[in-house]
């Protein structure tokens, strides 16, 4: 990492005629140094987590997203294990247990929950034990969260 001309430690520096590492959705410009082509690079101890399977298409958006942004992601497999009760009730307390619970998936069908009229505590015991039932990705950046896919909402959490 070096200082680049805005005085910002960074970013990298990439002579003209030099074919930069990676191309993608990372925007770059010319420095005020007419020999420097500067891209922004995101704090290197920004670390996203974010709770899906991978055969959720949003889940694999999400971390194709961060991953085209060179930002470090932490990936829970929920087919593997499941979110802890403290992380449910961190994104239960910001959008409420009807916004994580969906109600839409064949697995809520097929456990027959679609009459099921239950508070928020026995909500977040059957997702923790059931992590099918749950929308996806949850994604949490320090403490940011959001439940889906929000490309805006990212762009912001990254500045």
């Amino acid at each position: 990492m070096v200082r680049g001309p805005d005085g910002k430690l960074g970013t990298e520096l990439i002579r003209p005629g030099e074919t930069p590492c990676f191309m993608g959705a990372m925007a770059a410009y010319v420095s005020p140094r007419p020999f420097l082509v500067v891209v922004p690079m995101p704090p290197a101890d920004l670390q996203v987590q974010i709770f899906g399977t991978k055969k959720s298409a949003d889940t694999r958006k999400a971390l194709r997203f961060f991953a085209e942004r060179r930002v470090k992601t932490h990936f829970v497999d929920l087919a593997e294990r499941a979110a802890s009760l403290g992380e449910l009730k961190r994104f239960a307390q910001k959008f409420g247990v009807e916004a994580i619970l969906d109600r839409e998936s064949k697995r809520f069908a097929d456990l027959g929950l679609r009459t099921a009229l239950y508070g928020e505590e026995k909500w977040l015991s059957i997702l923790a034990e059931e992590p099918y039932l749950l929308k996806q990705p949850l994604v949490r950046l320090q403490n940011k969260l959001c439940v889906g896919v929000d490309e805006k909402l990212f762009k912001e959490w990254l500045g």
